[in-house]
């Protein structure tokens, strides 16, 4: 067996809940007595050591030879897989169907093809209820090969129905995939570029909306292309930074749901996915009483979902909780309090629980940093920082890769670090000018870091005073508005300005927003 499969069968085993565990050792020894299944010895084993060492299974394990170790993992494998399929069919709805149409297939082998109808007729029916259009046509395709090939004697007109239903959801599939193939494509051009940075950028992305845009209308599209509609939308206004649009669509999105509750339970992850959307728009447009409502909703849905049925709603929903649980301190300006979240957060990434992607624990590395900076915790914020910076060559999120190493110099200013400081804006300002990533906002800060060495301490204040004054006039260039998305640099230098922590300067603007 290949090292790769070894690896995924390792993880897969490390993956599994005890409930999980305790089904596959009621499924093997079923049929067969424990002491003659190798496999479930070597089970066993794994599941105990949690890493694969050949030398010691061979001394370990008897009756297991080396020439049969690799068809054993394997066998071990598909095992594994038929253990969680049967365990899923009970909760699984889109499994349930594809379980049906095996039946189906079975009873069509044997002949009984009225049977085979039934069944696939009550399939027919669970997969519109769902929204599972492409089981659908699966299910549709196979009933007219039965009516095609044999005399069923169903009921009159039957032919005719079944052409016409499936020109139906074939038609429902296409408008659905012509959305949610510009979705993905949005979020691919997301991960390279981030917001838009200037006018070319902006021309760009809205050319390229417009030449993808399918020609069908929202109300001509069923459910999911309804909620692939929405998706796309927010991506493209997220991108172009126009979070008005953006929160129209990330609600339709949740309300679409919401009017069909049953859809939950159906499509799960795009229901959270659709609240994570909802909380991003509403951050940036700092509603906050919005924001902590809805967050409430997505909290609360851990009491109303069993996660444990379902390791990647689980993975979602922990994601979700742990990115808008820190906005809402930032929001707050309650930076101190929210480093309590992070350490059982960096016990999730380093244990890799929920097999979250690079880019998703890059951010996260960047608003662990962000917190400590604003609680003041400098040297902290410089330690998650340097996880980003020394990543070896990442092709995605420049954006925050960019940010990651201005943070990372104000910090260092914080520490009284000046010689590094002075040494680290060379090579920084090198990164941003290979990455096309320089806009006025990082020129200002550039300015202003190359001439603390020689800047007086009596002037300092002053010189605090009109780079404020100078980013707050950026600041109300559209195109300049990301950098502010990132990094609250104003409200830092009026902590230098006022002489106290940018957290109380923060947590002051967010009461004062409240009172009006």
């Amino acid at each position: 067996m290949p090292k790769q499969k070894t690896d995924d069968l390792i993880q897969l085993i490390s993956s599994l809940t005890r409930a999980e565990k305790r089904h596959f050792r009621l499924f093997v020894k079923r049929n067969q007595a424990s002491e003659d299944i190798l496999f479930l010895k070597l089970f066993d084993f794994l599941e105990k050591k949690k890493e694969y060492d050949e030398e010691l299974i061979l001394k370990r394990l008897e009756g297991i030879k080396k020439r049969q170790l690799s068809n054993l993992k394997a066998h071990l494998y598909k095992q594994l897989l038929i253990s969680l399929r049967l365990l899923s069919t009970k909760h699984v709805p889109d499994i349930q169907i594809r379980e049906s149409v095996d039946y189906a297939r079975v009873l069509y082998n044997k002949g009984l093809y009225r049977q085979s109808l039934d069944v696939l007729d009550k399939a027919k029916s669970k997969a519109k209820e769902g929204c599972y259009h492409a089981q659908s046509m699966e299910i549709l395709e196979f009933e007219k090969h039965i009516e095609g090939q044999y005399i069923t004697r169903s009921i009159e007109g039957r032919a005719e129905k079944l052409s016409k239903e499936t020109s139906e959801v074939a038609d429902i599939i296409y408008r659905e995939n012509a959305y949610s193939n510009l979705s993905l494509q949005l979020y691919g051009l997301y991960l390279k570029v981030g917001y838009v940075r200037d006018e070319k950028d902006t021309i760009f992305v809205r050319e390229f909306f417009s030449s993808q845009m399918p020609r069908y209308k929202f109300k001509d599209l069923e459910f999911s292309g309804k909620i692939h509609f929405c998706q796309a939308h927010v991506w493209y206004f997220h991108m172009t930074q126009e979070f008005a649009y953006c929160y129209r669509h990330a609600q339709r999105w949740v309300d679409l749901f919401e009017q069909q509750p049953a859809m939950i339970e159906h499509h799960t992850s795009l229901y959270l996915k659709g609240l994570h959307n909802l909380l991003n728009t509403l951050f940036n447009v700092l509603n906050y009483q919005k924001f902590r409502s809805t967050l409430d909703k997505l909290l609360g849905f851990a009491q109303e979902y069993d996660l444990s049925r379902n390791k990647n709603v689980e993975g979602l929903f922990y994601l979700f909780k742990y990115i808008h649980s820190i906005k809402k301190h930032f929001m707050e300006g309650t930076f101190t309090e929210g480093t309590k979240l992070i350490p059982e957060l960096v016990e999730i990434i380093e244990e890799d629980r929920y097999n979250w992607d690079n880019h998703r624990i890059m951010v996260f590395y960047y608003r662990i940093a962000s917190m400590y900076f604003g609680s003041s915790n400098f040297d902290q914020a410089i330690t998650y920082l340097n996880l980003i910076i020394n990543q070896k060559n990442p092709d995605y999120r420049g954006d925050i890769q960019a940010f990651a190493r201005i943070l990372n110099l104000i910090s260092h200013f914080e520490l009284g670090n000046t010689q590094l400081v002075e040494y680290q804006v060379k090579s920084v300002y090198r990164f941003l000018g290979k990455m096309n990533d320089l806009g006025d906002v990082q020129k200002e800060i550039f300015r202003f870091v190359r001439r603390i060495p020689r800047i007086q301490e009596n002037e300092l204040k002053k010189e605090f005073v009109n780079l404020r004054d100078k980013l707050s006039i950026l600041r109300e260039n559209p195109f300049e508005q990301r950098p502010f998305l990132y990094l609250d640099i104003i409200s830092w230098l009026e902590s230098k300005i006022e002489n106290r922590p940018v957290e109380d300067v923060i947590r002051d603007k967010f009461l004062a927003r409240q009172s009006r």
